[in-house]
């Protein structure tokens, strides 16, 4: 099985498109590269071992912080090691081996080292509670859990009772990698290979369970086979990403949790083109910062979230040297240079102008050497993808979910088009229903969700596709535009349907906003909860000097009722007069996973906020509430 190098740049392939009643209603781009065939992700440690065994596969931090390459064939020992450890303590092919821990060098050697023991992997997130670790466990049946730290131990033992079929426990902070590889010691090499010569393309591969905003968290049941149509077709169509074009190679920095597919799928398809990967445990901002500064990845994979922060940090940055309005300028050209296909003279000069004094500064902050921002989750939104487009940062919007292995849709290269979240993703079909929900086909869409007792349940339409439950709609070249979730849309007593999602999605990326929750379901019009954002409220009040304010002072503060009511005035414009926010309020606390009204992958859990607001909300309904 060769390694997907992506040696030249290719055009993208446009889409065939559908058309019905004068509209796009179907989009398609064939396969770049050829179904696998034989083998599993298993066998890419060796094959990377074999064909350049010096190649820098990750970088990993000494006791001094200092970066220390791990090539190719030492990590195809270590995995082989471990693979040994998990067979001698009796797992057998098909038993499921649950990871949960932080973004690590270990994280990655578990998981490909329990493939090639034959196990499927079950990613459980970090801050998972016990119930819903318990629940991951115990529908998956998994025979083993390896988790990061005692604490994470101490939760997962205090639920043995209920796993009778977890028979092993372990904890990487007290030594685990050491422990699987003293055990595996006494076991043959041929073990291993025997193993993964079981393991086929259409092998059950891992079990992701979803974020569940409602309801038990479901098993996405991806395959070996999915993780390549996924992996190969981007990093193919992806090639200014994976391949560098200049004379330091592709390197990208993972700080995102690989409990979630998206993580995950870019760091299998990092091994899969041998392009260097580091690890960063925490996504806290200075400690990330150091780590961007003494890594310096080409690229990064990023939720809009993060995105946000880069560029309010920097603008709050700007502003507390009082050059905020040199700032506004500078990002008001970014967007133009940025959202132009064509940029005139006069632009490029002033683009020119500013890159020194303030574009440089972002670049930096990402490490300095970063040209390309693979950017998922939710969508980005134009004023921000045209700003880091301007600034010399191109952002890849796309579009996918658990069930599809991560992206179905991509920016294509040299071909953005902001506000979309781009083309599909060479193999991929997109086609919008009656009703608006986007449907999708194509080989790195899953088997089906894990069901223990009867097998992985399909939930295809009768003509094999599958309904997202995302709405949105094709435009004339075939680029997706994603407009809400359907079990989102609010009905207001009026009968008005509304989105929420364009509306949180541009609330969102203000500064003093953290999280923003649209409500209006059989209500007479809209209205928002809004919790503010901690960091961008405290450089708020230190400019103002309103630092001896209580929170719920400002909450009544007319200058920062201003504000926000002004940038909901913006968000206003995307929606017609009925569908517009008509009252909000300014909540003391923040939207958080920790408190119940996030999942872990940042996504509202709206039926606990409507709970536990629910007097702030029938506030905003009372006589007169409404601007």
């Amino acid at each position: 099985m060769s390694v997907v190098t992506a040696a030249t740049e290719i055009e993208p392939v446009e889409p065939q498109k559908v058309l019905v009643d004068g509209r796009v209603r179907e989009a398609s781009v064939p396969a770049l590269v050829p179904q696998v065939r034989r083998g599993s992700l298993a066998d890419l440690p060796y094959d990377n071992a074999r064909q350049d065994p010096e190649a820098a596969l990750f970088s990993r931090k000494d006791a001094d912080g200092q970066w220390y390459d791990v090539t190719a064939a030492r990590f195809a020992a270590d995995v082989h090691a471990v693979a040994k450890g998990l067979i001698a303590h009796g797992l057998r092919p098909g038993d499921r081996l649950a990871l949960m821990a932080r973004t690590t060098y270990e994280w990655t050697l578990i998981d490909f080292a329990a493939w090639a023991a034959g196990l499927v992997t079950v990613p459980v997130y970090p801050s998972s509670s016990a119930f819903q670790t318990r629940w991951i466990l115990q529908d998956s049946g998994a025979a083993a859990c390896v988790v990061e730290d005692p604490e994470q131990a101490r939760l997962v033992s205090a639920e043995r009772r209920q796993l009778p079929g977890l028979a092993h426990l372990w904890a990487l902070d007290t030594g685990a990698v050491d422990l699987l590889r003293r055990a595996g010691s006494r076991v043959a090499d041929e073990a291993v290979t025997a193993r993964r010569g079981l393991l086929t393309p259409e092998t059950l591969a891992t079990l992701v369970y979803t974020s569940g905003t409602t309801g038990r968290p479901k098993g996405c049941a991806l395959t070996h086979a999915n993780f390549f149509a996924e992996v190969d077709n981007a990093v193919r169509l992806l090639h200014p990403v994976f391949v560098s074009e200049s004379t330091e190679p592709a390197a990208t920095l993972l700080f995102l949790p690989l409990s979630h597919v998206f993580g995950r799928m870019v760091s299998v398809g990092c091994v899969r083109a041998r392009v260097r990967v580091g690890h960063a445990p925490s996504a806290e901002g200075d400690e990330l910062l150091a780590d961007l500064a003494s890594f310096r990845p080409t690229f990064l994979l990023a939720i809009p979230y993060v995105m946000e922060k880069v560029f309010n940090t920097a603008r709050a940055t700007a502003e507390r040297g009082g050059k905020a309005a040199a700032f506004d300028r500078a990002a008001t050209i970014a967007r133009r240079y940025g959202g132009s296909s064509a940029p005139s003279l006069g632009l490029r000069l002033a683009r020119a102008l500013y890159d020194p004094l303030v574009y440089r500064r972002i670049r930096t902050a990402l490490g300095g050497r970063v040209k390309y921002v693979i950017c998922g989750g939710s969508p980005l939104g134009a004023p921000l993808a045209e700003f880091f487009a301007g600034a010399g940062v191109a952002v890849f919007e796309g579009y996918g979910l658990t069930e599809t292995t991560a992206a179905s849709t991509v920016t294509p290269p040299r071909r953005p088009r902001t506000g979309t979240v781009g083309w599909p993703l060479p193999g991929t079909a997109v086609r919008i229903a009656d009703d608006g929900e986007v449907w999708l086909k194509g080989a790195h869409v899953f088997a089906g969700y894990w069901d223990a007792q009867r097998g992985a349940a399909v939930p295809y339409t009768d003509d094999g596709w599958f309904p997202t439950g995302d709405l949105g709609s094709l435009d004339e070249d075939g680029y997706l535009r994603i407009t809400g979730r359907k079990k989102d849309i609010l009905i207001t007593s009026a009968g008005k349907n509304v989105a929420p999602a364009p509306l949180e999605d541009w609330l969102r990326a203000h500064p003093l906003v953290s999280h923003c929750m649209v409500v209006g379901d059989d209500r007479p019009y809209v209205t928002a909860l809004i919790a503010l954002d901690h960091e961008g409220l405290t450089h708020w009040r230190r400019m103002r000097h309103k630092d001896h304010l209580a929170l719920w002072e400002l909450t009544r503060d007319e200058e920062l009722l201003g504000a926000v009511q002004r940038a909901v005035d913006d968000a206003n414009r995307l929606v017609s007069r009925a569908e517009s926010i008509r009252a909000f309020r300014l909540l003391t606390t923040e939207f958080s996973e920790r408190s119940g009204h996030l999942t872990p992958s940042l996504k509202l859990k709206r039926r606990a906020v409507l709970r536990d607001f629910a007097r702030e909300i029938d506030e905003m309904y009372g006589a007169g509430a409404a601007l």
